[in-house]
């Protein structure tokens, strides 16, 4: 499996929360969603993200790419110094500062959302709910915001989605989750190949001759009955030259790193399918459930059975999201 595939792979984008935010200024707004990943596209105008803490302001222009981790609050406005008007609480509530709905008078359009039809500023807005752990070993390894400038190869994509995004056509929803996925995999593409990144250390070492073929054996088969001395005969190495050059590279032993992406993908399998215990443990390379129940206790604190009764953290439903921002009302103006 390929690295950046693998934070797609399992919890992709299923009913993500994706809008066209139209603005005039002055405008700013808070942003509380506590959205494990939101990414932004700038079509028109120069918003800035303010992120919490005092952070440094980063001002973005047309093409330009924002991806933002959540869960920390951040504002998006005009301007830097720009008093928000309006709060995006979780589930994609817009509310005054105050609480009052505002969803209601900032509807323009399918999917567009802001305080005036024609405003200056267009931002494309994609918020995922990820809450897989194969995910979240990228996500562990990303910045709290990072940014990508306009380029060629995420343009198309972008002009795709800007399209479609405002289609209330057949199974639009699947066609706008797999286009954030598409724009998801480019950007963080580009910043793992820029000069300097500073990748996770699983990510690089999938670059090594020898450590990256080992990586992909567990990864693309993690049922086998993997040793240390079979992957090493398998990567072409001795069993000790692997275990040495596997710890350094990756940061944890092989059969540790195996531990880890079994219980990964079988917490993905337990929420994503209706799979039972059992199969989920042969799925995973485990012989009997009871085995395969101790380790995922042991390492996640819970039971397999409680790990899918047990709902996200944070989700953003879906229902609730659909009911704050209607369809079918008219332009409106931010209440001050």
């Amino acid at each position: 499996m390929d690295a950046l595939a693998g934070l797609l792979d399992g919890p992709r984008a299923r009913g993500a929360f994706l809008l066209r935010m139209v603005m005039e200024p002055p405008w700013a707004v808070r942003i509380e969603d506590r959205a494990p990943i939101c990414l932004m596209s700038v079509r028109r105008g120069a918003p800035c993200l303010v992120p919490s803490g005092g952070g440094e302001p980063v001002r973005l222009g047309p093409g330009d790419i924002a991806v933002v981790r959540g869960p920390d609050p951040y504002t998006v406005a005009d301007a830097p110094g720009t008093t928000p008007r309006a709060l995006i609480g979780p589930g994609g509530v817009c509310t005054t500062l105050h609480g009052r709905p505002l969803a209601q008078d900032m509807v323009l359009n399918v999917r567009t959302w802001g305080n005036a039809a024609h405003g200056g500023t267009a931002v494309l807005v994609g918020t995922y709910l990820l809450d897989g752990e194969i995910s979240r070993r990228l996500l562990d390894a990303l910045p709290p915001l990072l940014t990508i400038p306009a380029d060629a190869r995420t343009r198309p994509l972008l002009d795709l989605l800007d399209a479609e995004i405002a289609q209330d056509e057949p199974g639009q929803q699947v066609v706008l989750d797999r286009l954030l996925d598409l724009l998801l995999i480019a950007v963080l593409r580009a910043w793992f190949a820029r000069p300097g990144a500073d990748a996770p250390a699983w990510y690089r070492a999938l670059g090594d001759p020898v450590v990256g073929a080992a990586l992909r054996l567990l990864q693309d088969d993690p049922a086998h009955p993997w040793t240390v001395a079979s992957l090493a005969a398998r990567a072409g190495v001795s069993r000790a030259g692997l275990a040495r050059r596997f710890t350094e590279l990756v940061g944890e032993p092989p059969m540790a790193y195996l531990t880890g992406w079994r219980l990964a993908v079988a917490a993905d399998l337990l929420r994503e399918s209706d799979a039972t215990v059992e199969a989920v443990a042969r799925k995973v390379g485990y012989s009997t459930p009871f085995a395969f129940s101790a380790a995922f206790k042991r390492v996640r604190g819970v039971s397999p059975h409680e790990h899918r009764v047990r709902p996200p953290e944070d989700p953003l439903d879906l229902p609730e999201r659909q009911r704050a921002l209607p369809r079918d009302r008219p332009v409106g103006k931010l209440a001050p």
